[in-house]
């Protein structure tokens, strides 16, 4: 494996070299297969007035998918191919903060157009590929708590070293960059701004001190020669979605942890390391200059990391937990909401091809003002089953139900949820729990092996059910609500609330859903929040090539959805080679808070290296809009 080629992969396509899929097949042949299974595709797939406007087929004609735009207080936008962002007419926007830009006053100038950030001020600026993010409030200061998911290492590391590091401190720039900002903004009268100094501002990096809670915590399988006791993890990494707990926490979490490890010697190659695509070459080289992470040397490092980590950014001196009870996977974000008996559950997503969905239950129920501890250290794991008549199960992961001891079953979730028999996803994203509601959504952002190759744990993904298509390439949105109306339940009901699609290229399933017209197209919904009035915010990371199956689509985007009438419409474009990710609003809802994900060009500074960056974006006439 050439690393030099591998720093330029989506983290998708690095998974595809540890698990090769057969070769390409021919997409009009694949197309044609999976159109031809009406069994699933002629049948109704809806329930109540928010479906996707199914009703007795797949492609009814339905008043909305005429209507784009019409329920909606702003004017939907076009695509765009450029390297700039748009908004609606009568909205405005501004960076808020950048990769580079000072956290503290002796950072001030750390940053240079042409050489970025020096190793000594690494840690005191902003980090790199923003992602997730939330909004706090403490004593009257207004704070963001923001992932930093990964590096641009061609842009990130001095010209000379090609985007790969050829050096010790040059790991430990890149190590510095990713993890987690907490940040103090204020508005003093010309926009948000961030606060440099503030006592709450904060870097958390590749090497932060962290702690372990829960069943895993102590256990063989996570001791380390630095850790024996196998409780003092350090550092967080690829730090994707996010989550806000009901106390007022921040809740990070772990995705592609697997591509940072590699081997300068032999290693016992376990059925997890294969199951989590951990293997012999790291994607930044860091086994060559940190033996943390050399399997050769530290075989279990990896399992202290692809867990979801709580953060309190109001105590500036707390330490990071690391959640062991809600197993260990590439987790995606972490939507809490709470069971009708007052039990905490979180929603999770395992953003591989063919993984699963989950759900953390508490044994414990909580009231605001209760204390919290335990609550996410103390309960039961599920994995989600999607049945094909739109009815589905928790099916609960426990030594009983898998045949594992307890703690491997919760650092091996993957394995643990195959053993039970979970749905195989199209790679589960983001999920948002509408607040007006119960009901819960996730992005299914797309799976070129979907019913082409099993998963890496040899699962079948058959098409059917939530994923419909064969060779996904467009990902989908899948809804569900639980019975009773009690995120606690164990059952509950399904649809689709969009496919995403073109109709200009095709007219069969892969034209999507009625709600995708040649007005709203997009592909690979990944970022997900719903603003406070129940209307559905979607970001996509997709094909921004706007050629072939994908002309039309543009650059990535933000779009709005109403969960009621099914209507989506367009909001923001992102500049070229950028994605949408990340999405919170202030205190007043005035303004939201939007993720710019490795951008290209030079944007925003229209000069110099490209910067990742947290962008405002408010109504002209200042009313609230979130």
């Amino acid at each position: 494996m050439d690393i030099k080629k591998t720093v330029d992969l989506s983290w998708d396509d690095f998974d595809e070299l540890r698990d090769p899929r057969p070769a390409e097949n021919d997409f009009d042949a694949v197309v044609e297969r999976a159109v031809s299974r009406r069994g699933f595709l002629g049948g109704a797939l809806a329930f109540g007035s928010g479906a996707a406007a199914f009703g007795t087929g797949l492609f009814a004609t339905t008043p909305f998918a005429r209507a784009q735009g019409a329920g909606f207080d702003f004017s939907p936008i076009d695509i765009a191919t450029g390297f700039e962002v748009n908004v609606p007419e009568g909205y405005a926007w501004k960076p808020l903060v950048r990769w580079g830009d000072p956290l503290f006053a002796e950072a001030r100038g750390a940053f240079s157009a042409e050489t970025g950030v020096p190793l000594d001020m690494s840690d005191k600026v902003f980090g790199e590929n923003t992602d997730g993010m939330e909004t706090f409030e403490a004593d009257g200061h207004v704070l963001l708590a923001i992932n930093s998911e990964y590096v641009n290492p061609k842009i990130n590391l001095p010209a000379a070293s090609q985007g790969v590091p050829q050096t010790a401190e040059e790991v430990r720039l890149l190590q510095n960059m990713q993890g987690v900002t907490v940040v103090e903004i204020a508005d003093k009268g010309d926009g948000w701004s961030v606060l440099l100094d503030s006592p709450f501002n904060r870097r958390i990096t590749h090497r932060t001190q962290m702690t372990m809670d829960g069943p895993v915590a102590g256990h063989a399988l996570v001791r380390t020669e630095a850790d024996p006791e196998g409780r003092s993890p350090v550092g967080t990494m690829n730090n994707c979605g996010s989550g806000k707990t009901l106390w007022g926490t921040y809740l990070t979490c772990e995705e592609n942890f697997n591509g940072y490890f590699g081997a300068t010697g032999s290693y016992d190659e376990t059925a997890g390391f294969k199951r989590y695509g951990i293997g012999d070459k790291g994607r930044y080289a860091y086994e060559k200059f940190d033996a943390r992470f050399d399997l050769s040397k530290n075989p279990q490092e990896p399992n202290r990391h692809g867990w979801v980590t709580e953060i309190d950014p109001k105590d500036p001196k707390s330490t990071p937990v690391k959640h062991s009870a809600m197993g260990r996977f590439k987790h995606e974000n972490a939507e809490m909401v709470q069971a009708a008996d007052g039990r905490i559950v979180v929603y999770m997503g395992d953003d591989e091809r063919g993984e699963f969905i989950y759900r953390y239950v508490s044994n414990a129920s909580w009231k605001k003002g209760e204390p919290t501890d335990g609550l996410l250290s103390d309960g039961t794991l599920y994995v989600a089953r999607f049945n094909d008549d739109q009815t589905g199960e928790w099916l609960a992961l426990t030594p009983e139900t898998t045949g594992m001891p307890i703690e491997e079953m919760l650092i091996f979730a993957r394995m643990a949820g195959s053993k039970v028999g979970a749905t195989t996803m199209d790679r589960p994203e983001w999920i948002a729990a509408n607040p007006l509601r119960a009901e819960a959504y996730c992005a299914l952002t797309n799976n070129k092996n979907r019913g082409v190759k099993p998963n890496a744990g040899g699962d079948e993904t058959p098409v059917g059910g939530p994923n419909p298509r064969e060779a996904n390439n467009f990902g989908q949105i899948v809804r569900w609500r639980p019975k009773g109306e009690d995120h606690g339940a164990k059952d509950f009901t399904w649809d689709l609330y969009v496919m995403a699609g073109n109709p200009d290229v095709f007219d069969d399933a892969y034209a999507g859903s009625d709600n995708v017209t040649a007005g709203n197209m997009f592909n690979s919904p990944d970022g997900m929040a719903f603003s406070s009035d129940g209307m559905l915010w979607i970001q996509t990371d997709g094909d921004f090539s706007n050629e072939g199956a994908f002309v039309g689509h543009g650059n990535n985007q933000m779009l709005v959805g109403n969960p009621e009438s099914g209507e989506i419409a367009r909001f923001l474009t992102a500049p070229n080679g950028s994605e949408v990710t990340g999405l919170t609003w202030s205190p007043d809802r005035k303004v939201a808070f939007v993720g710019i994900q490795h951008p290209g060009g030079s944007w925003p500074d229209g000069t110099g290296k490209p910067r990742s960056s947290v962008i405002s974006v408010w109504r002209e006439d200042g009313a609230a809009f979130g």
